[in-house]
């Protein structure tokens, strides 16, 4: 099969799923669907009591957080396509259902260090490929300091939306040890949800 014939398969194959998106009234209908790990936008995983989880972020979601903050009319168009060339994950990582910054550290230089790590460090701890090895480099992460309010560290993860790697069937994130005895976790990501992702039928 030539190069040509694969490229319209695949040009095809995204229109039908680009059709068959699910779609919402509310940015909380679209949260409480994406929450739900039937629906592939979550993965969660418990190792050594220390539990992580993986939340894929559609593009909706985050425009939906922009029209809230908006003080006049905004063009959702346009705020689709600036968030489109980017792919958003929050991941959440907690032990005993509290931050990590409140259970692992056992001295202040062992706090002292995780936060230095959480805030600076995450580029070096987190990966995301394709099967056939090809890394997504991460252009950014966002750590927002939460003092023992929240029930696990959270932080946002953002990478470029590479067409020609998301061709591939799966990525896969990997997480080293953050010095918490958990040893490498690792997240296997359909890319079908990058295109099937559901929408907000937002009022013009």
């Amino acid at each position: 099969m030539n190069q040509r014939i694969i490229y319209l398969i695949a040009t095809l194959s995204l229109l039908v799923m680009s059709c068959s998106k699910t779609s919402f009234e509310t940015e909380q209908e679209l949260l409480d669907y994406i929450q739900d790990e039937a629906n592939g936008y979550i993965q969660k995983k418990t190792i050594k009591d220390v539990d992580f989880s993986l939340l894929y972020k559609p593009t909706d979601l985050l425009v939906s957080k922009d029209i809230q903050g908006a003080k006049e009319a905004v063009n959702v168009t346009a705020l689709r396509d600036q968030y489109d060339n980017y792919l958003y994950f929050n991941l959440s990582i907690s032990h005993n259902n509290q931050e990590l910054l409140n259970t692992i550290p056992k001295n202040r230089h062992e706090f002292g260090q995780m936060v230095q790590q959480l805030s600076f460090g995450m580029r070096d701890k987190i990966t995301l490929h394709t099967k056939s090895k090809e890394t997504i480099e991460m252009m950014d992460f966002v750590y927002p300091r939460m003092y023992g309010m929240s029930s696990a560290t959270t932080i946002l993860l953002v990478y470029p939306r590479d067409e020609e790697k998301l061709k591939e069937e799966f990525l896969y994130l990997k997480i080293k040890d953050l010095g918490i005895g958990t040893g490498e976790v690792k997240f296997k990501i359909p890319t079908e949800i990058l295109y099937q992702q559901p929408i907000v039928t937002f009022e013009n």
